[in-house]
């Protein structure tokens, strides 16, 4: 019987590989990939004063492996843009008698403007500041002006968390969820189409009809559409009535961008449905997607904090771009306009998913 098995699963190498290919993959991501503690974080300065003292604060930014200062912003509305649309997460604003009150003992406010729609990627880099600010101006407070070497520092810094101001952990992940949902479901339930048809020797039946590939793949795809469409509906009842989520923004537009991602999940599900031999490699083959959907996404773990190449791995992923587009909706109240960087990446990847099934689809039964 062990030898049986073993001649087994040598002839089943589908499920070999994913045996040996899943575990590795999560010990890559959980090793190298996540990081609970992100750095270099994309910040925006609006400095109104540009004395020794602020041009200290910002080299302080510049050199911190918290801050990474992408942009320097000329009014508060641009600033506000940038946060909106995901490019900063911080926006740090100096203002305009910041040196001359430093001086005087005044202890100036420095206002911090965060996106904490993620509340888990801007909590250590605030924490960071207000150590920061302890001993950055020693240097430049000599003499008589040592006086303002106070232990909470010389500055004082007002924290603005914008769109989850108390921090609340569901605002964050009720909306991820709803990818995560979409992403599980739309799969594995499409996975097993053609699949089904083949064991169930009605595969020769469907070949043997006039309709196109294309038109089958659209076939299967549209019922599991509206089974998409209650599932957002189900979730977003949840979000608002139990959890009591923000719906700042256009649910119509979410519900648009819903379709696009459901038919994205959809197609990657007939995908594997047409490379499995069996209904359990159709399955594998959709925990092995999900698993990097979910990890690699931004949805457990902070986007910004993974390496360089985790991001990329990410950015192909269509959950990481629906995630954005789900919160930037809800909580931040994004129009058609902040969302558009993210669309096109779902289109993308809904062309390449549907023709590689398509083209699949007629060698089924080889």
């Amino acid at each position: 019987m062990v030898l049986k098995e073993f001649i087994q699963m040598k002839r089943d190498r589908v499920t070999f590989g994913m045996m040996v290919g899943i575990p590795l993959m999560q010990l890559m991501m959980f090793g190298f990939a996540i990081n609970s503690d992100p750095r270099h974080l994309p910040t925006a300065v609006l400095a109104a004063d540009q004395g020794p003292f602020a041009r200290t604060f910002i080299q302080a930014l510049r050199t911190s492996d918290y801050f990474a200062l992408v942009r320097e912003t000329n009014s508060e509305a641009e600033a506000q843009r940038l946060l909106q649309v995901g490019d900063v997460q911080f926006v740090v604003n100096i203002p305009a008698d910041f040196s001359r009150q430093l001086l005087r003992g005044e202890r100036p406010s420095v206002l911090i403007e965060a996106d904490a729609t993620d509340p888990a990627a801007t909590g250590p880099a605030l924490a960071a500041v207000n150590a920061l600010a302890g001993s950055i101006f020693n240097r430049d407070l000599p003499g008589p002006l040592a006086r303002l070497h106070a232990k909470a520092g010389p500055v004082d810094f007002l924290i603005h968390a914008h769109y989850n101001p108390e921090n609340i952990t569901q605002y964050n992940v009720v909306p991820g969820l709803m990818g995560v949902v979409l992403t599980m479901t739309m799969v594995i339930i499409t996975g097993l189409a053609i699949t089904r048809e083949r064991e169930r020797g009605t595969m020769e039946n469907l070949l043997a009809t006039p309709v196109r590939p294309f038109e089958v793949m659209v076939g299967k795809i549209l019922p599991y559409i509206a089974v998409g469409y209650i599932q957002v509906s189900l979730i977003l009842l949840a979000a608002h009535f139990i959890f009591h989520v923000p719906m700042v923004g256009s649910l119509l537009l979410l519900y648009a961008m819903a379709l696009l991602f459901i038919a994205a999940n959809l197609a990657v599900g007939i995908t594997f449905s047409t490379l499995a031999k069996n209904q359990l490699q159709a399955v594998q083959m959709a925990f092995f997607f999900f698993l990097p959907s979910i990890l690699l996404s931004g949805f457990m773990f902070p986007f910004r904090g993974m390496p360089p190449w985790a991001q990329a791995i990410g950015s192909c992923l269509p959950n990481t771009h629906f995630l954005r587009i789900v919160r930037g909706i809800l909580l931040k109240g994004n129009g058609l306009a902040e969302i558009a960087p993210e669309i096109w990446p779902l289109l993308l990847f809904l062309a390449v998913a549907m023709t590689i099934g398509v083209t699949r689809y007629r060698q089924t039964l080889d």
